[in-house]
């Protein structure tokens, strides 16, 4: 066995002068050697630090004669003042060193040991953590499974953001076998009496004639015959084109075809195919895409539930140039906020032929985005959201030819303007002040102006004691904040401090905040309920007394979203100090009640489809920095002070106010860093334990349906991790 004595400080590590144990990070590489080789086997590796963040991503190096590598580097997610372990193997006798940060801070190093293990220990530990955390091997664990996979597997689970589902794991696994054969789509739709007729419109224009085909045959394989095929030529100048559609035209009466005399471009075309439509719907598809065999199938089974329905839109997948699928993006339910930052509806997008009709089809001028375009003004003119239906399955399948916008928005420039101009267009139809720019290809911001004056709004942080922690806070907020309408409500909650107590004597004295006592034990939800009865701001902003203002206009952006009147709760992108993502929205359900996605992940991370780039709508924000118009709250009746203490108070009233007809609304363009939970301390003791497991049970009983199915994510997607990865298990 290898201890704490037995691990030397080798790189950018400081030992704190009368402080034992206790270490200065110096830098980005701090690290510790272990003084002795190590003979080859299994190990079980412990440590227990008091760390600068809640948790850190450590790293361990072996090095058996070749050198140390990022490729055989071993991850362990470090949780402070929690002994973590895990397995690790030396294929060889090796040399160790460990990384217990990886930017500079203070931290204490209570234990860290190297345990020799036998291998049949250390197997079934390994197969006992695959089992509890790895989708793969959920069932249990195949009897052909190698020791190298099962060991690669158990690694994965370790490293943040790592692949544990490949797509083509959850196609064989998940997929494959829920999709309807011929025979039981025939079944069900012969008991169905309303089977409406689905106009695909298809433009064409030099295609290749093997990509043609396939499009074509993929139409023609579909389980739901009450379909029409209208294309559109657009004067194809290579001949088998024509030759292809008019072979498949003689074939089935339900392929029409028309050939343009000029090329006219994706417009004209669209429109001239769109005029052969008789169908009540309409369906998009592009002229080498393709759709899966039961498409159709699936989408008008979704129209039997909702027959008002005006559009329904289903996932993607995208094929590479070998024609393999990948890239699957599984797509929340409607969500406008992000609809307005990325077309994410797309494909397979399917309209009421009415809707499109009334909207005027595709408008010239917008060629490269005419879709995107379409999609906006039929939304706009949609009443009632519920008749935009998702349907969560993989059904469109966009090919990735060069020059093509699946395989990348900067191969068609284009595009972007096109796509800017249609959103800015929405905009303006709808009477809203709003400037949109450009992050990047394919992804775009709503600048909304702010009203003169600004609204007045009160930053409600409560805190006890923790000095130095809140006077970064609200220094932040003083020195960084351009948005100049604000009062700040320090709640003191049984300070004894005496720099805490001058502290917020000092801010009182130069009016620069409101000081209110609540002299009662911790309840979060009471404190800020007491709060904003004392606030007088027409807006209220929920701050942690452990967050840090990062950039000046943080608070007028969240002013401007909390300011419309279809949005109920805002919230920010908060960072750990050492610049990993700690909060960029909540998925509710992950872990059995709700979760912060892309937790972990590198600041500059674009996120799943660049969500961290863009604003989107969320169910749920966390109250570490959020805002919302004092009417809603109190519309919604505050947070739960009796049920919810302490924890989720924050998402239970963002559900009410979701529930009360509101959205919530993410956006990563207010940007602060989260010491996360400072001033509370440890949830691990036992009392504590047991009370967080009540607040578990509060939400699930009074949650149940949107923490099985969040309808920003989607059932497809893990609930036991916060990376947006696959799910082997879904119930779709």
């Amino acid at each position: 066995m290898y201890t704490v004595g037995d691990w030397r400080p080798a790189h950018q590590l400081q030992p704190v002068a009368g402080q034992p144990g206790q270490f200065d990070a110096l830098g980005a590489d701090p690290h510790f050697r272990l003084a002795h080789t190590v003979p080859a086997g299994w190990y079980m590796f412990e440590a227990k630090l008091r760390l600068p963040n809640a948790s850190v991503h450590a790293r361990i190096y072996p090095d058996t004669g070749s050198g140390e590598s990022e490729d055989t580097a071993l991850s362990l997610r470090l949780h402070s003042e929690r002994l973590c372990k895990r397995l690790v193997y030396l294929p060889a006798e090796a040399r160790l060193r460990f990384d217990p940060l990886s930017a500079p801070g203070s931290f204490g190093l209570e234990q860290l040991r190297l345990v020799r293990e036998g291998a049949a220990f250390a197997r079934a530990r390994l197969r006992r953590k695959l089992a509890a955390r790895h989708p793969l091997h959920a069932r249990g664990i195949d009897a052909g499974v190698s020791d190298n996979r099962l060991w690669t597997d158990y690694c994965k689970v370790f490293e943040t953001g790592s692949e544990l589902v490949s797509y083509a794991d959850w196609i064989e696994r998940t997929e494959q076998p829920r999709v309807p054969s011929l025979a039981t789509q025939q079944a069900e739709i012969a008991q169905w009496q309303w089977k409406p007729l689905v106009s695909l419109v298809v433009p064409t224009w030099n295609t290749d004639p093997a990509l043609l085909r396939a499009c074509l045959d993929s139409v023609l394989a579909q389980g739901y015959p009450h379909w029409e095929l209208c294309i559109a030529d657009d004067a194809s100048s290579q001949p088998q084109v024509r030759a292809i559609l008019d072979a498949y035209a003689r074939r089935d009466a339900r392929v029409k075809v028309v050939y343009r005399s000029e090329n006219g471009h994706i417009v004209a075309a669209s429109n001239s195919a769109l005029a052969l439509a008789e169908g009540e719907f309409v369906a998009l598809l592009d002229h080498d895409d393709t759709l899966a065999p039961h498409a159709l199938f699936a989408v008008v089974q979704a129209l039997q539930s909702r027959p008002s329905a005006q559009l329904v839109y289903s996932d993607e997948d995208k094929l590479d140039p070998k024609g393999r699928r990948c890239a699957p993006y599984f797509k929340p339910d409607f969500s406008p906020d992000l609809l307005y930052s990325q077309n994410y509806i797309s494909h397979l997008g399917v309209y009421r032929r009415a809707l499109v009709q009334a909207v005027g089809g595709f408008r010239t001028g917008y060629e490269g985005s005419q879709d995107y375009d379409l999609v906006l003004r039929c939304v706009a003119r949609i009443g009632d959201t519920r008749d935009i239906v998702h349907v969560p399955q993989v059904l469109y399948h966009w090919r990735m030819a060069e020059g093509s916008t699946a395989s990348g928005q900067e191969q068609k420039s284009y595009t972007t303007d096109a796509a800017r101009r249609a959103l800015q267009d929405h905009f303006d139809s709808t009477a809203q002040a709003v400037t949109v720019d450009v992050i990047a290809p394919g992804l775009y911001r709503q600048r909304r102006a702010l009203p003169e004056p600004a609204p007045l709004v009160s930053l409600i942080v409560p805190t006890r004691d923790c000095h130095d922690v809140l006077k970064t806070c609200v220094d932040s907020i003083l020195q960084r904040t351009s948005y100049s309408n604000i009062e700040i409500l320090i709640v003191d909650n049984q300070s004894s401090c005496a720099r805490t107590l001058a502290y917020m004597a000092a801010l009182e004295a130069e009016g620069k905040a409101r000081v209110l006592r609540y002299d009662q034990p911790f309840n979060y939800s009471a404190i800020n309920n007491f709060a904003a009865r004392h606030a007088r701001g027409s807006i209220l902003g929920l701050i942690n007394n452990d967050v840090e203002v990062i950039g000046a206009d943080w608070l007028g952006e969240m002013v401007s979203h909390a300011l419309r009147s279809d949005i109920g709760c805002v919230g920010a992108k908060l960072y750990y100090p050492n610049d990993t993502i700690q909060h960029a929205g909540v998925v509710c359900g992950i872990g059995g009640v709700a979760g912060h996605s892309h937790k972990y992940r590198p600041r500059d991370d674009d996120g799943y489809f660049s969500r961290l780039r863009i604003v989107h709508n969320t169910s749920a924000v966390t109250a570490a920095a959020l805002l919302l118009r004092r009417d809603v709250f109190e519309q919604v009746g505050g947070l739960d002070e009796t049920g919810l203490r302490v924890a989720f108070n924050d998402v239970d009233l963002c559900l009410k106010v979701m529930q009360a007809g509101y959205r919530n609304l993410w956006t990563p363009f207010a940007e602060l860093y989260h010491h996360e939970s400072i001033s509370r301390g440890s949830d691990e003791t036992p009392e504590k334990r047991e009370r967080f497991m009540r607040e578990c049970a509060v939400m699930q009983e009074r949650w149940p349906q949107v923490l099985a199915r969040d309808p920003y994510y989607n059932p497809n997607l893990t609930l036991q991790r916060e990376d947006y990865s696959l799910d082997l298990a879904s119930e779709v």
